[in-house]
């Protein structure tokens, strides 16, 4: 039997999936009424994001309260779901001819307090430190990457802003991401391709074959040769300046810090960042995979050699489910790595 004999003869994978609202499974309710569940999973404090459209030809469907909590666990028939989280709906339509009813529901670790603004002096504190007391605050567990607990930070403000915004600022000057998940409020490096507790994400490999579209752009990296910072001389009551790369065509950052040490680790951040943004990479998957998340690191085997020896890391995951098919879409950003290809 040839190949494509063979891929004629095997059954197609159906897609499968379980909703749950307010503890009581509802999957039997919309069968056959899905024309749309996507869900999309980002990095960083943007809440995770749940649209659902279901057909209501028949006027059957009841229209879910908003702040109703829904669970999800996503996959295909015959093999064990993967859960996905829970989320609060926040956004009910419904529209015809014909009738559908839209749902959208974001991550239940993003409704907290978590947004509410204030204002706070934060000052010779470690990340640890700070970290810590804005999980507290908010009820959450805190996990911070080993090597960015430990770092202290001269002096940041928070005025009249969220913890959201605030902790994502606090985390862009260390070249970390911040995030909430199924109650941990974590801090780990960006592009490192690790747990909070440091360990290692193990790698995918993804091939051509895998995928129905890609798309590949690179950048001059050398548009910017380094990153300059500022920071606030008291006892020479002077500004001075710091550098990380070449001060050849620098990028300079606007705020003055309160240190040396604040301005050496803001100038570092952001020229890591830079040097990891000069290429991107687009995947979309003939068959979803509903075990991939960002920060997953990856190896692409099947496109151009550039795209092949570039370690890369998942930065978003769309997952789109039908009652007939199952997709997905993958960003990638270049990962922070001295690794060789897987071959």
């Amino acid at each position: 039997m040839s190949w494509l004999t063979q891929q004629m003869a095997r059954p197609a994978r159906m897609p499968d999936y379980r909703i749950s609202l307010q503890g009581e499974v509802i999957t039997p309710r919309f069968r056959g009424r899905v024309e749309s569940l996507r869900l999309t999973d980002r990095r960083g404090l943007e809440a995770d994001q749940l649209d659902l459209v279901l057909t209501d030809d028949d006027g059957a469907l009841a229209l879910p309260p908003r702040g109703a909590e829904l669970t999800l666990a996503i996959g295909w028939k015959g093999e064990a779901l993967v859960e996905r989280g829970v989320f609060i709906v926040d956004e009910v339509e419904h529209s015809g001819a014909p009738d559908k009813l839209s749902i959208r529901a974001r991550s239940a670790d993003m409704r907290g307090s978590l947004p509410g603004k204030r204002t706070q002096s934060w000052h010779q504190l470690t990340i640890d430190d700070i970290v810590t007391t804005i999980a507290k605050r908010h009820e959450l567990t805190p996990k911070i990457g080993k090597h960015l607990g430990g770092i202290r930070v001269s002096h940041i403000d928070q005025t009249d802003e969220s913890d959201l915004n605030f902790l994502t600022r606090l985390a862009e000057r260390f070249d970390a991401v911040a995030t909430v998940k199924a109650g941990n409020l974590l801090l780990i490096p960006a592009g490192a391709a690790t747990t909070a507790s440091g360990l290692e994400i193990t790698p995918i490999q993804l091939r051509r074959q895998d995928g129905d579209q890609h798309r590949y752009v690179v950048t001059d990296r050398d548009s910017y040769t380094g990153v300059i910072a500022y920071w606030n001389d008291v006892s020479g009551a002077k500004r001075q300046e710091v550098i990380a790369g070449d001060d050849d065509n620098a990028k300079r950052l606007r705020p003055t810090y309160a240190s040396s040490e604040d301005a050496i680790a803001a100038a570092q951040g952001e020229w890591q960042r830079l040097q990891r943004g000069h290429a991107e990479f687009t995947l979309s998957l003939a068959e979803g995979r509903p075990d991939l998340y960002p920060e997953t690191p990856a190896w692409l085997l099947g496109w151009k050699r550039e795209v092949e020896e570039t370690p890369w890391l998942i930065t978003e995951v769309i997952h789109d489910i039908s009652d007939s098919a199952y997709t997905a879409s993958l960003q990638f950003e270049i990962r922070n790595t001295d690794q060789q290809a897987p071959y």
